[in-house]
C-alpha cells in the first residue's frame, strides 16, 4: 500500500499481504494512525511512548525536538500497543488548527519557553532549535492549564485592562462633554465680544457722522443767510433802478436828484453787506481714519484666542501584580511617551504609556525604592534607601530590567542626573552628594559644613533633588523651603513660606513646581526664586510631581493612603502655566 511521503519497510511486505487491511495490524505506527492509514510498527520511542513506522522512525532521529529521544528497533520494541495517551493526543491534535502567522501553511503545535512564542514545525526547525531554546509540544504540556493559576491570572489581567478601558472611555466621554460645553460658552463669548466691538464702533461712527451733519447744517444756514441778503439787495436795487429810469424819462429833475443821492447811499450800504457775505469761508472735507484703530486692526491676526483651562485626568496605576495600595514616591519621563513610576509600597518600578495610560511593564524589586531619575533615554537610576544602594534599570522596548548597583554611605533619598553626574540627597544625614555613574563621590556637602562657612544653614532635611544646567534644586521638609545651589554648591536662591515641600520638578526656564503636602497645593516658583504662585489646589497630600514641557502636562501623585487617591496619578493639562 502506497502512502504519500511514507514507505513501508520491505520486511513487512509479506505481512501486509497476509494480514489483509492495515486495520488488522496488532502493532502499528501511532502517529500515522492519527492522521492517515495504519502502517506496521518499525520501532518504538521510549520518550514519546509510541510505536513508529520506518519513515517516522527515521524522521524522529532527524527532527530537532526528538533527535535525542531514546529509540528501540523492531527487535527490542514492546510487542504490545501502549494506547493510554493516544486519546488525549488525538483530541488535542483536533484542536491544533491555528495557522502560524509567519508560515501560513503550517499549524501551531509547539511553545518556546525562552521566547514565550507559539511555533509551527517550520519555526522550530529554522529558528527555535533544541540546542538554543526550550520547546515543548503543546499537547504534552497543556493538560494542567485547565483552571490553573495562569488561567485565572490572565482572566484577571483581562478584567483589569477591560475596566481601565471602560473607565478611560467614560472619563473621556465626560471630559469631551465638558470640553464641548466650554467651547459652546466660547462661541457665546466670541459673539458677545464682537457685539461689544460693534457697539463701540457704532458710537465712534455716530460721533463722526454727527460732526459732519453739524457742518452740513452750518453750511446750509450760512448759505440761506447769504442768499436772502443777496435777494433783498437785488430786489431793492432793481426798484431803485426802475425809479431812477422813470424819473429821468419824465424829466423830474428834483426827484431824480434825490433818488440818485438815496441810491448812492444805498449802494454803499449794500456793498458792505455783499462784501461781508463774500468773506464766508466754505470748506471741503475728507475723512481721515483713526490711525491707531486702523493699525491695530491691520496688525491683529485674530479676534482672540482659545485659552485652555486646567483639565484633569485620573490615571489608575495599580496592577494585578500589586499586593498593597500604591504609594507613588517618584516619577520621571523617558522619550517616546513613557512615564516611569516608583511604587515604594509594592517595591516596584512601573512604566506607563502616556498616550494609552496603560502600565506596559512592571519590575519587582527586593526592597522599596524611593526616587528615580533618567540617566539616558534607556537607563534609569533608582534610590533604595533601606539597603543604601542605587539600582540601575534598563528600559528598552517597554521592558524594565535590573542592571548594576552602587553602594551609598547612607540612606539615599532623592536622586537626579545631569551630564554624567548623579546628585543624591540623604534626608536623615542632612547631606548632599555628587557622584559619577561609577559611584565615585565627587563632592559631599554636609549641612553643618555649609552653616559654618556661610553663617546660615542651607538645608537640614533635603528630601527631593533635581538638577539642570541652571543648578541644583532641593526641597527641605524641616526648613520648609526650596533652595537653589550652583554647581559649586553655593546657595543662589531660596523660596520659603511652605508647610511641607516634597517632590519637585524643574522646567526649562528654571521655574520649579513643588508639592506642598500639608497645604494640599502645587506651587510654581519663578526661575529667579523671587515669586511663587499656587497653580493647583485641593490636592490630598501631593507627594511626587513631574512636568512635561512638550505637552504642558503636570503629573502628580497623592500619598493619602486612600485607594481612590493613592492608586491614581492625576494628569493636568495646563497651558496657562507656560
Amino acid at each position: 500500500m502506497d502512502v504519500p511521503g511514507k514507505t513501508a519497510h520491505k520486511s513487512f511486505a509479506s505481512s501486509m499481504k497476509s494480514l489483509g487491511s492495515s486495520e488488522d495490524y496488532e502493532i502499528y505506527c501511532q502517529p500515522c494512525d492519527r492522521n492517515g492509514p495504519r502502517l506496521p510498527a518499525y520501532g518504538f520511542c521510549t520518550d514519546c511512548k509510541e510505536h513508529l513506522c520506518e519513515s517516522c522512525f527515521k524522521h524522529h532521529k532527524r527532527h530537532t525536538l526528538s533527535m535525542h529521544h531514546n529509540l528501540l528497533d523492531k527487535n527490542n520494541m514492546p510487542q504490545t500497543m501502549q494506547l493510554s495517551s493516544a486519546p488525549v493526543h488525538t483530541r488535542q491534535l483536533d484542536n491544533l488548527t491555528t495557522p502560524c502567522q509567519k508560515h501560513t501553511k503550517e499549524v501551531i503545535k509547539f511553545f518556546c519557553h525562552d521566547h514565550k512564542a507559539l511555533l509551527c514545525n517550520a519555526c522550530v526547525t529554522l529558528e527555535h532549535t533544541g540546542t538554543t531554546c526550550k520547546v515543548n509540544y503543546i499537547p504534552d504540556i497543556a493538560g494542567q492549564i485547565i483552571d490553573s493559576k495562569e488561567y485565572k491570572d490572565i482572566l484577571k489581567d483581562i478584567d483589569t485592562i477591560t475596566d481601565q478601558c471602560n473607565k478611560m472611555s467614560e472619563d473621556l466621554k465626560k471630559l469631551t462633554a465638558k470640553s464641548n460645553s466650554s467651547l459652546a460658552d466660547v462661541l457665546i463669548s466670541i459673539k458677545k465680544f464682537r457685539k461689544e466691538i460693534n457697539q463701540r464702533l457704532d458710537v465712534l461712527e455716530r460721533q463722526v457722522e454727527n460732526a459732519a451733519k453739524a457742518i452740513q447744517l452750518e453750511n446750509d444756514k450760512n448759505f440761506k443767510s447769504v442768499a436772502t441778503t443777496c435777494d433783498d439787495v437785488t430786489k431793492s436795487l432793481k426798484i431803485s433802478a426802475d425809479s431812477i429810469k422813470h424819473l429821468n424819462t419824465s424829466k423830474q429833475a428834483d426827484r431824480l436828484f434825490m433818488e440818485l443821492k438815496l441810491a448812492e447811499q444805498m449802494i454803499k450800504d449794500y456793498e458792505k453787506s455783499v462784501q461781508q457775505a463774500s468773506t464766508y469761508d466754505v470748506k471741503e472735507y475728507n475723512f481721515n481714519s483713526n490711525n491707531t484703530i486702523s493699525t491695530f486692526l491691520k496688525t491683529q491676526k485674530s479676534l482672540g484666542s482659545l485659552a485652555q483651562t486646567t483639565i484633569e485626568t485620573k490615571i489608575c496605576v495599580s496592577t494585578p501584580k500589586d499586593k498593597n495600595m500604591c504609594r507613588i514616591t517618584g516619577m520621571t519621563l523617558l522619550p517616546k511617551n513613557h512615564l516611569i513610576i516608583v511604587d515604594s509600597s509594592n517595591k516596584a518600578i512601573k512604566i506607563m504609556d502616556t498616550h494609552s495610560h496603560f502600565i506596559t511593564d512592571q519590575l519587582q524589586l527586593d526592597f522599596s525604592p524611593l526616587d528615580v531619575t533618567a540617566v539616558t533615554s534607556t537607563e534609569l537610576a533608582v534610590t533604595l534607601p533601606w539597603i543604601e544602594k542605587i539600582q540601575f534599570v534598563s528600559a528598552i522596548s517597554n521592558n524594565l530590567a535590573k542592571k548594576q548597583t552602587l553602594n551609598t554611605d547612607g540612606k539615599c533619598s532623592g536622586i537626579s542626573y545631569y551630564q554624567g553626574k548623579l546628585v543624591v540627597s540623604f534626608e536623615d544625614l542632612s547631606k548632599l552628594q555628587i557622584l559619577n555613574t561609577n559611584g565615585t563621590v565627587l563632592k559631599t556637602v554636609q549641612a553643618n559644613f555649609l552653616s559654618n562657612i556661610f553663617g546660615t544653614t542651607i538645608f537640614r532635611k533635603p528630601c527631593y533633588v533635581k538638577c539642570s544646567q541652571n543648578g541644583i534644586y532641593i526641597s527641605d521638609s524641616e526648613l520648609k523651603r526650596v533652595v537653589r545651589l550652583n554647581w559649586e554648591c553655593e546657595m543662589i536662591g531660596n523660596y520659603g513660606g511652605m508647610s511641607m515641600p516634597n517632590g519637585i520638578s524643574v522646567s526649562d526656564d528654571g521655574s520649579v513646581f513643588v508639592c506642598d503636602s500639608v497645604r494640599y497645593v502645587i506651587e510654581k516658583i519663578s526661575g529667579d526664586f523671587s515669586t511663587g504662585k499656587v497653580v493647583l489646589k485641593s490636592l490630598k497630600d501631593p507627594h511626587a510631581v513631574c512636568w512635561c514641557a512638550e505637552t504642558s502636562t503636570l503629573y502628580v501623585s497623592c500619598d493619602s493612603w486612600n485607594d481612590q487617591t493613592s492608586n491614581f496619578i492625576r494628569r493636568f493639562s495646563i497651558h496657562s502655566f507656560k
